[in-house]
């Protein structure tokens, strides 16, 4: 839609304030929004964590004078909700307080939403505008939007690699848990913080029983993500990390159902439509984004399957020679930065959205 310069401004600042909310709002989205009279911002506020107040009631909260609100245009990133979850309608707040302009950045595609928050604001007498920085605003909330029209979670993949295109070396003895590193201690930290901004994490058998990573969030602020371990026969050693207790923990295998302190076995079907069913679990769970990282087999099921959205690639300045070849993908290359010596890749899925 058309816009002046002035929208893109205030719904700049709603973006920003937005991802601030960024691995604490899941599988809610992240929301800014800012409240303007006369040209000036009188109030903003964006969505802190979930199950607590959406962006538009700390945006009209932060209003020192509520008088001027009914002289005043609100700017939100996502169309204001229209029911009650947990905590009530934003769209009737924003009428209770009789704002009487309201400028949205996209429409919310979660069924109990979708166009009935416009319409409601619409019908109270509302003048609303939707479509500002509508692309930026989609972006912001990838996951979200993935989880609501797709089903499944927004999947990231992530491997390391050498030079030489290979994961990890020939392993002789996995009896000794041993990580090969490919890359320094700076992309770890870039890796920590994605984890931190994901709702759950997921490997298979073996790098599990080779790795013993503990995939949680030690050099980064922030919630640790849930992690997923495939399990299939259930041989892996109690003395691993992931079976420390200190996050929540699903193990997926084909013998048992059981939950206790903080592990859960899952039983699920590991046969040629394993991805599919995947999807279906983490749906049904609420989980509205994956991170992958791996091993090799992992990753080639989910891009064979094409069920991945973006794959992060480190390559660090390192020869193997022998040893096990990185997944094969193709897709757009939509960033590239050397970090040190080590280069990262992403690549998005060309089918996404």
């Amino acid at each position: 839609m058309n816009s002046n310069k002035q929208d893109i401004l205030f719904m700049q600042r709603c973006i920003y304030l937005a991802k601030k909310g960024r691995g604490y709002v899941a599988p809610n989205p992240m929301v800014g929004a800012v409240i303007v009279y006369n040209n000036k911002i009188i109030g903003e506020g964006y969505h802190r964590k979930y199950g607590e107040a959406h962006a538009e009631v700390n945006a009209i909260n932060s209003v020192k004078n509520k008088d001027l609100l009914k002289d005043s245009t609100i700017y939100v990133s996502l169309e204001p909700c229209s029911h009650f979850g947990k905590t009530p309608p934003c769209s009737d707040l924003i009428i209770h307080h009789k704002i009487p302009n309201v400028v949205i950045g996209m429409r919310d595609p979660f069924s109990k939403v979708n166009g009935l928050g416009i319409s409601k604001l619409k019908n109270a007498g509302c003048n609303v505008s939707v479509g500002i920085l509508e692309n930026e605003c989609l972006k912001l909330n990838k996951e979200f939007i993935t989880f609501h029209s797709k089903k499944r979670p927004y999947i990231i993949l992530k491997w390391a690699q050498t030079l030489d295109g290979l994961i990890d070396k020939e392993r002789n003895n996995i009896k000794t848990p041993e990580i090969n590193w490919i890359t320094d201690e700076s992309c770890k930290s870039i890796v920590h913080k994605w984890r931190a901004e994901i709702s759950a994490i997921m490997i298979g058998t073996k790098t599990a029983e080779i790795d013993n990573p503990k995939l949680n969030i030690r050099e980064w602020a922030g919630n640790n993500p849930l992690r997923i371990i495939i399990d299939k026969n259930l041989k892996l050693s109690h003395n691993l990390h992931i079976f420390d207790k200190s996050q929540p923990t699903i193990i997926l295998n084909n013998i048992k159902n059981e939950e206790y302190n903080n592990i859960e076995y899952y039983k699920i079907n590991f046969n040629e439509n394993f991805i599919s069913t995947l999807m279906d679990f983490l749906f049904k769970r609420n989980i509205n984004s994956l991170f992958v990282e791996g091993g090799e087999k992992l990753l080639t099921s989910f891009i064979e399957k094409n069920m991945w959205d973006e794959a992060r690639i480190f390559t660090g300045n390192i020869t193997f020679k022998k040893g096990v070849s990185a997944p094969k993908i193709s897709g757009t290359l939509i960033h590239n930065e050397n970090i040190n010596s080590n280069n990262l890749s992403i690549i998005q899925n060309t089918s996404f959205l």
